[in-house]
């Protein structure tokens, strides 16, 4: 069963309210409703409040989504995030040298400076969405 559902069923049974449980876990009620919903998911420390909140236990409440799955490991693994950040900043200076390289060899060429210059935004805004992603 999808997070959502087993939020909702939940909630019900335990014959809260959206507006009872947002002021319980101290986010908003829209919040619960977009849970519920599942256009997003709470985070590590709200599916512990839930549960808590719910008394269902941790694997009652998560196992069968493999979505909400993913995006527990995803959100709290912090190696594998860590590991894709260096490997954008290594991966954009190693971009900028060789395009830089190029560029001495080719001089004149004002499309091919463009083209760079282009090529070099584009991975740092690349870079700088994968830094902001991991706040």
């Amino acid at each position: 069963m999808e997070i959502g559902k087993q939020l909702k069923n939940a909630r019900m049974h335990s014959g809260l309210t959206q507006e009872n449980v947002a002021e319980k876990i101290h986010v908003s009620r829209q919040t619960i409703s977009n849970w519920e919903n599942e256009k997003s998911y709470p985070d590590i420390i709200n599916v512990i409040e839930l549960s808590s909140l719910y008394s269902i236990s941790l694997d009652d409440l998560l196992k069968g989504d493999e979505r909400m799955m993913k995006h527990l490991e995803e959100s709290t693994n912090v190696v594998k995030s860590n590991k894709k950040l260096i490997a954008a900043i290594v991966s954009n200076i190693v971009l900028a040298i060789v395009l830089i390289t190029l560029n001495m060899f080719i001089p004149d060429n004002h499309y091919f400076l463009v083209g760079v210059f282009c090529l070099m935004v584009i991975s740092a805004s690349t870079l700088l969405y994968q830094i902001i992603k991991r706040f």
